[in-house]
């Protein structure tokens, strides 16, 4: 189904071909970068394509991405940058007002990707996919390897870095979209949870993708 519409995001469309290749080109970019299997890659990402291109573009070369809350403070992200020690960062633009004086002092942090226009220093998220190759095969994992974290709210203390496993989606998306909701490819749906959320991440996202349908 690659010429059919995945997602749509203010006012364009984006084919489930061209998210497998922008996808890919994020992945090629982040192996540039010197990421390897198993690092962290922070997303601070509002809800848009460069939020799907370095969630899938991370797990596909075995990274680990950990999309966080775009509502936080400027040392809630260098709690998680420090905790999780990732060496690249990838930044929506309107959030390094919060982000950006804090990027510094991360002891792990090498490099900072910002989908907008990027400070010096920075890298420029458009340019730097554009430059990577399109085709990207997935490298071999299993079953039980990380896929990606969610940090809880640290309601009860520090925020936990909760590991989601390979797995994980393909249950939640066969037990819970497709047996509970009902969900086939003639579905769209709009999601009130941010995709950084778990409930958002699979209601927009690898709900729709799972079954063919389609993300607003």
């Amino acid at each position: 189904r690659g010429g059919e519409v995945a997602f749509h995001y203010e006012g364009t469309t984006l084919t489930y071909s061209g998210l497998q290749e922008l996808v890919n080109r994020t992945g090629n970019a982040l192996l540039d970068l010197g990421v390897q299997r198993e690092q962290r890659v922070l997303c601070l990402l509002l809800d848009s394509p460069e939020f799907l291109a370095a969630f899938w573009g991370a797990i596909k070369i075995g990274a680990v991405p950990i999309p966080v809350n775009t509502m936080m403070r400027g040392q809630d992200y260098l709690y998680f940058l420090d905790d999780s020690r990732a060496p690249v960062a990838i930044i929506s633009e309107p959030l390094l007002a919060e982000a950006g004086p804090v990027l510094s002092r991360a002891r792990y942090l090498k490099h900072v990707v910002v989908a907008g226009k990027p400070a010096s220093g920075q890298i420029g998220f458009d340019e730097w996919v554009q430059r990577a190759p399109a085709r990207l095969e997935a490298v071999e994992t299993s079953k039980d390897d990380a896929a990606f974290w969610l940090y809880s709210s640290g309601s009860t203390g520090r925020p936990k870095g909760a590991v989601h496993l390979q797995h994980d989606m393909v249950y939640c998306l066969d037990t819970y979209a497709r047996q509970v909701l009902g969900m086939t490819e003639d579905d769209r749906t709009v999601s009130a949870a941010k995709l950084f959320f778990a409930y958002g991440l699979g209601n927009n996202m690898y709900f729709p993708m799972g079954v063919g349908g389609q993300g607003v």
